[in-house]
């Protein structure tokens, strides 16, 4: 899949915050669009709070975060009300969105494959198109990552 590939657009998926949003309705600003596999687990629970101990600092460029998993939207607003993120985490389970972004791959969970999200963040600038992407992510230091890539965007 290359960039070209990649638009900033979707069906309206249930989400916390706005209820239901289209990825098109953030056109106009940067959008951090960021797919982890699932809520309340370490690695996903550390994100999001980077994400949002970090969020003044995107909002100076205008800039949106929105996160995605297969969770369900009941298990995002526990999620998201436990942790207090500000921005709004998208209930994919039936997996429009990663698949649009292909982010499902075969994982290896305690020596069994299975299918699952590979962490994954795409930036898209103003104009919404894809400028950077980042594919089996690390969870230490990529959030102070994407954030430097919003800074050179202004």
């Amino acid at each position: 899949m290359s960039n070209s590939d990649i638009q900033l657009s979707s069906p309206s998926l249930p989400a916390t915050i706005h209820g239901e949003v289209a990825l098109e309705s953030f056109a106009g600003k940067p959008l951090v669009l960021y797919f982890y596999p699932r809520d309340n687990t370490p690695g996903c629970t550390r994100q999001g709070q980077g994400f949002r101990d970090l969020y003044d600092e995107f909002r100076k460029h205008e800039c949106e975060i929105v996160g995605v998993s297969r969770d369900k939207l009941a298990s995002h607003e526990k999620f998201a009300a436990k942790h207090e993120f500000p921005f709004p985490l998208i209930a994919d389970p039936d997996e429009t969105l990663c698949r649009q972004f292909d982010v499902i791959k075969e994982k290896n969970m305690y020596g069994k494959k299975v299918m699952g999200i590979e962490r994954s963040t795409f930036l898209f600038d103003r104009d919404g198109q894809l400028v950077r992407e980042w594919r089996k992510v690390r969870v230490p230091g990529h959030v102070e990552e994407v954030l430097e890539a919003v800074r050179a965007l202004s």
